[in-house]
């Protein structure tokens, strides 16, 4: 597999790239292999929903190659991993395949100054690539070995340059010696590998103490954001980056980074202040990187605000904070009728949930303390957890505990709880982190549950308009569903019916009040409950349709709505539609093929009181199938109504007419995305049940 990959890296002239495995029957990739970047930079992107959007995501779920050719581009269609990474960079993520089996994705990565397209020659030795890269990962799997990494994915080590002769190796270091500026080496993790005594002379530091060190760690007045900023801008666009830096209390240096696939070259000279540079504040304590920080904070707050529900929050939460800050485990909690009430965990086991699920908001507990006070707590090892809770037992296997209140509207609305299975130190600096970053989480959850109250509303509130259930008539099979638009309140104006009127008649109808919130769910209510009087009176579909008509216009609701009804006359086998600017329905006949019903047209009901609704009659043979639904099953941006019926009525033919849900799930599936709601009824009349045959005398 490294083979493989270090093959496709080089041969497309990529100087990094991520190879991603898709576990069977899985819904996220998982980042398995990584060459030409350090793993910091992968953390936030070591596990991908494949409804992520990111590049990806988009190739795998779509079987395609995504190609970004730069800054503008990725901005433009992928703002959320542009925010994290603003740097000039190109991009290519492909599917990872053996034969009709996805495996995983492989991401590729070029300077900026790549051109705008791959080359036929790249575009061959990705593609060549992928289809090895597959065949490893499927052998793999057949042999049974693990596809996942147990911690962070595998990092092949950069190319091997030219080693030079003890000879060349003296002369070098003498002539970098002799040179008035300074010079060192960083390697892709960003540690000093090799310092001039120049350059630690301009830094102010002792040479040895360097090695191995991040410059930003080991010099406090180098831990802003902007210097690990152009560090990280020269590792992922492979192009020099420069910037001065206040070295206390008067000395300004200027540095000058030169990246290659092993590492970057420094250059340190004395300068004087541009426009604009960053005199820092004196720092004395230790933490994560402030340039780290703020990928992190930006980074989970594009997240979040994609974030619809509360799961979303959770997951969203645990895939961004867990790799990113080393920690194990995760708890999200949130006050609830007097309790601490878990709302969802990641690296705890359920049976352990249970435990503290519910937990009263009184208790001398650590996350009720939190949500009472708004104050974090911290405990670096359990024994510092034992000094404040001394009654406490070690249940989940942790070393060191985080519990961030979240807050919303200035106030505590829960706790996030993260934990480690090591003893970890939180500095103020990583302290301050981690409350900003739960303050996000907070905002977000409280957004989320909001979310979650409507939708629990929108639902209930469209099951009570909705038939609970459709009557059971022996000579006729149905099937119906509905799905509220993607935006919104979940709730909306599509409505159908199915009456009984009599062992052999029966009455079908299906409608769509104009758009998808409170109000057009309850005028749908309205115009339901009418039609249903109406037909259950024996009124004919012109007639129910008038009826309904002038209802509508004399409530005036200011929304118009479509309607068709059918009777059904199930001993004839006949119907008779009448329609109220509906689309047409479409028949499925006994042979196979479908036919579009031109229904007379008329006008849409709540417009003119005195409208006339024509009929149309029809043979409805048993066997056939009659499709009624509502224009978000068809509509699509860009998309001819005409051939978008054209294709629902191809679909019906193929489909199996015995199997009337199958059917309706196969015309739900290849629906567009849903921007209105979506309604559909199914029916089949059924030959009538033959009668027992009558014993005879002998």
């Amino acid at each position: 597999m490294d083979a493989a990959m270090a093959d496709v890296v080089r041969g497309s002239r990529a100087f990094g790239g991520l190879l991603y495995v898709l576990p069977p029957d899985g819904n996220a990739l998982w980042l398995v292999l990584v060459t030409g970047v350090p793993h910091e930079i992968t953390a936030l992107w070591r596990r991908v929903a494949l409804t992520d959007p990111v590049p990806v995501a988009d190739a795998v779920r779509e079987r395609r190659p995504v190609w970004i050719s730069g800054q503008e581009e990725m901005a433009r269609r992928y703002p959320r991993p542009a925010l994290a990474l603003p740097y000039d960079f190109a991009l290519a993520a492909a599917p990872v395949t053996s034969g009709a089996t996805v495996r995983g994705g492989l991401v590729l990565l070029w300077p900026g100054t790549h051109p705008p397209q791959l080359s036929p020659e790249e575009h061959a030795v990705v593609e060549a690539g992928c289809r090895r890269l597959g065949r490893l990962l499927q052998q793999a799997a057949d042999r049974g070995d693990p596809l996942l990494p147990a911690g962070r994915p595998r990092t092949l080590p950069p190319p091997a340059g030219r080693t030079p002769s003890p000879a060349e190796a003296t002369a070098i270091a003498a002539f970098l010696d002799r040179l008035p500026e300074g010079s060192c080496g960083l390697d892709l993790h960003g540690r000093i590998t090799f310092i001039t005594p120049s350059a630690a002379e301009l830094v102010g530091a002792d040479q040895a103490g360097l090695l191995g060190a991040l410059p930003w760690e080991a010099l406090p007045w180098m831990d802003v954001p902007h210097v690990e900023d152009r560090y990280r801008a020269a590792l992922v666009s492979r192009r020099p980056q420069s910037f001065t830096v206040l070295r206390p209390p008067d000395t300004w240096l200027s540095f000058d980074l030169y990246p290659d696939s092993s590492g970057i070259s420094v250059r340190i000279t004395p300068s004087t202040p541009s426009e604009g540079a960053h005199v820092p504040k004196p720092v004395t304590a230790a933490g994560p990187g402030r340039a780290t920080v703020l990928y992190h904070l930006m980074h989970l707050a594009s997240t979040l605000t994609e974030a619809v529900g509360v799961k979303d929050v959770v997951e969203q939460t645990a895939d961004q904070l867990l790799p990113a800050l080393g920690a194990k485990a995760m708890a999200l909690m949130a006050a609830e009728d007097g309790r601490l009430k878990i709302l969802g965990h990641r690296g705890y086991s359920a049976a352990l949930m249970r435990r503290f699920d519910a937990v009263p908001l009184n208790s001398d507990t650590p996350g009720a303390r939190v949500l009472s006070t708004g104050d974090p707590s911290f405990f670096a090892t359990f024994a510092d957890f034992q000094d404040t809770y001394p009654a406490a037992v070690r249940q989940d296997q942790m070393a060191a505990w985080a519990f961030l209140p979240l807050i919303a509207s200035g106030r505590p609305i829960g706790c996030l709880v993260l934990a480690y299975d090591r003893p970890h130190v939180f500095p103020p600096s990583e302290r301050a982190v981690l409350t900003s970053l739960a303050g996000l989480v907070g905002q977000a959850l409280d957004r989320a549950r909001l979310y979650d109250t409507k939708q629990h509303f929108a639902h209930r509130l469209q099951a009570s308009l909705l038939p609970h259930s459709l009557p059971d008539l022996p000579s006729l099979k149905v099937a119906a569903r509905y799905l509220p638009a993607a935006r919104g309140l979940g709730v909306g104006g599509d409505f159908y019916d199915l009456i009984r009127l009599d062992e052999q008649t029966a009455a079908a109808t299906i409608g769509d009040v104009q758009g998808h919130n409170v109000d057009a769910a309850a005028l749908m209510g309205q115009v339901r409950t009418a039609v249903h009087a109406h037909a259950t009176g024996g009124a004919s579909p012109d007639h129910v349709l008038a009826a309904t008509n002038r209802l509508l216009t004399d409530l005036d609701p200011g929304l118009f709505t479509s309607c068709l009804y059918a009777h059904l006359d199930l001993a004839q086998h006949r119907a008779r539609l009448a329609t109220a600017g509906h689309p047409p329905p479409l028949l499925r006949h006994t042979d196979g093929h479908t036919e579009l019903l031109h229904v007379p047209p008329g006008l849409l009901l709540g417009i003119d009181p005195d409208a006339d609704y024509p009929t149309l009659d029809f043979p409805l043979p048993p066997g056939c199938v009659l499709a009624l639904y509502t224009d978000g099953l068809i509509e699509a941006p860009g998309v001819d109504l005409d051939d978008a019926t054209a294709a629902l009525a191809g679909l019906l033919e193929h489909a199996d007419p015995d199997d009337l849900d199958a059917m309706a799930d196969t015309l739900i599936r290849h629906a567009p995305t849903p921007a209105d709601d979506i309604a559909l009824l199914l029916i089949s009349p059924q030959p009538a049940p033959s009668s027992p045959a009558r014993p005879t005398g002998t």
